[in-house]
């Protein structure tokens, strides 16, 4: 039992948690129940869930406010959670990953749907296979420890962000387009929108900080990595 993930579902229609908990019961997880934010609060405070399934209309915070807060701790901060909601157009989509979501499903939704996104943000929140050091103008990543700097400033970057990084700089200079990335990064892009990599891409640069110039957007085509960005990428010579 310790080896099925634990799912939060944060949902006040019972009839809608109890089908989404009984679908995930039957398919190796275990599924947890808050109806509100001050009850997902107190579960999460008893324990931390594998991932969250997340309303984002909810009696009392909206489930906006939770991911945003959560973000932001440092003890749930990558906890992979997946926003549930009426509100399906783009503008909303777009809150809802800025927000710190790593995925967005608009209600009605297929179980069968739900579970394949699920399995598809765990298997992108699973630690990274351990590789050589890559170093590129200044930029380093190590994937066997995790860790990330800049000109040896470390630098604080989410799972998914760090894996976008990975690749980017395992191909650097290559074009990628949209629809590459989600296939080479997220894996199932089938049930990813392509909006998706421009939201992480902008997180992305924001963690850089300097060196997020690095991450060039290239006008009808994609993203790429590059030593020489358009924008220089400038060391901080305050000694000067």
């Amino acid at each position: 039992m310790r080896n099925m993930p634990a799912v939060l579902i944060v949902e006040d229609e019972s009839a809608i948690a109890e089908l989404i908990a009984v679908n995930l019961r039957h398919n190796g997880f275990r599924p947890r129940w808050a109806m509100d934010s001050d009850s997902a609060q107190r579960e999460i405070d008893a324990g931390l869930p594998d991932l969250i399934l997340l309303d984002w209309m909810l009696p009392g915070e909206s489930g906006l406010t939770l991911a945003k807060r959560w973000r932001t701790d440092p003890r749930t901060k990558d906890i992979p959670i997946i926003m549930l909601t009426a509100r399906g157009d783009e503008a909303d989509r777009v809150a809802g990953l800025d927000a710190g979501a790593d995925d967005y499903i608009a209600k009605p939704f297929s179980t069968k749907e739900l579970l394949a996104r699920v399995r598809a943000v765990l298997r992108r929140r699973a630690p990274e296979d351990a590789g050589e050091l890559i170093a590129i103008a200044g930029l380093s990543l190590d994937p066997a420890t995790h860790r990330v700097s800049f000109q040896e400033q470390a630098l604080k970057l989410g799972p998914t962000e760090f894996k976008l990084l990975h690749y980017l700089m395992g191909h650097a200079e290559r074009v990628h387009s949209r629809a590459q990335l989600l296939d080479k990064v997220w894996g199932d892009h089938v049930y990813i929108e392509e909006r998706t990599v421009d939201v992480h891409v902008k997180r992305l640069r924001e963690a850089l900080a300097q060196a997020g110039a690095m991450v060039e957007t290239v006008r009808g085509a994609g993203y790429r990595l590059t030593a020489k960005p358009a924008v220089a990428v400038v060391a901080d010579k305050a000694s000067a």
